[in-house]
């Protein structure tokens, strides 16, 4: 009996341990988000919404093309990364939005003004909802909207992109899966990563385009993660640029080059 009692403990301890751990990994891949600010200044051709998915509340904005065009323009859906909140972005797209381009930045549950807690289900739920709003609307070309995510951002649009028929993927800074990435920096077996984001099984069945952009010296993101993508990618192109993870100066006229072309 004693023995028994042992062997009990013994397994109560580890699976203890293993809770510990992915409960670790969770807050590694989802750390304290930045204070929001209270209100962001959209400016015009803007606006704020909010999207419902399975008792989260999330906040998105809508920020319209500003270039005069008698076709719809393309619409992009943006998914931020792990440390970032989407009132970082609304000013780092006006060249995309004056070279013809509509972005909906859409925030994490549990980030920012939104409710809920982040995981890969959530965040799916409410890039589905983000999608689906979008589609929904008069005035979207549904066979235009189009998906862009940085770093933890690939993960949710690749997440979107299972669910979702979307006309291209614009992947920065993204990693082949978070297993992969548990593995190599932590030394952490692939089994204890809840959220696994396989974002090279997603890419590998993509049908449509792919621009990818990485830095040469991401030390958070290895490049050969996208070196990965790109050769699992039936149509793909990569550009790796000589900086590091948050650094990057993007070429945003290749980024509109390549969203206008859809």
């Amino acid at each position: 009996m004693s023995v028994l009692r042992w062997a009990l403990t013994a397994l109560a301890l580890c699976a203890a341990a293993l809770v510990l751990v992915r409960c670790a990994s969770q807050r590694l891949m989802y750390p304290a988000p930045p204070r929001p600010s209270e209100d962001v200044p959209l400016g015009p051709r803007a606006e704020r919404i909010w999207l419902d998915s399975e008792g989260a509340r999330t906040e998105a904005f809508l920020l319209e093309s500003t270039a005069s065009s008698d076709r719809a323009a393309p619409l992009v859906l943006y998914a931020h990364g792990n440390g970032e909140l989407i009132d970082y972005w609304a000013l780092e797209v006006e060249a995309l939005r004056s070279a013809g381009v509509s972005i909906l930045l859409v925030e994490y549950p549990g980030y920012g003004r939104s409710s809920g807690t982040p995981s890969e289900a959530s965040i799916s739920r409410a890039m589905v909802a983000a999608y689906d709003w979008a589609a929904a609307r008069p005035d979207v070309d549904r066979a235009r909207i189009l998906g862009w995510g940085r770093s933890l951002g690939g993960g949710a649009i690749c997440a979107l992109a299972r669910e979702r028929p979307l006309a291209a993927l614009v992947l920065e800074s993204t990693f082949t899966s978070m297993q992969a990435i548990a593995k190599e920096l932590f030394g952490m077996p692939g089994f204890l990563v809840r959220d696994r984001y396989d974002n090279v099984e997603v890419v590998r069945a993509f049908p449509g385009p792919i621009l990818l952009f990485h830095g040469e010296h991401d030390a958070s993101i290895p490049v050969a993660h996208a070196r990965a993508l790109h050769a699992a990618a039936a149509r793909a192109e990569l550009y790796e640029l000589p900086c590091g993870h948050n650094d990057c100066a993007l070429p945003l006229d290749r980024v509109a080059k390549f969203i206008l072309a859809q």
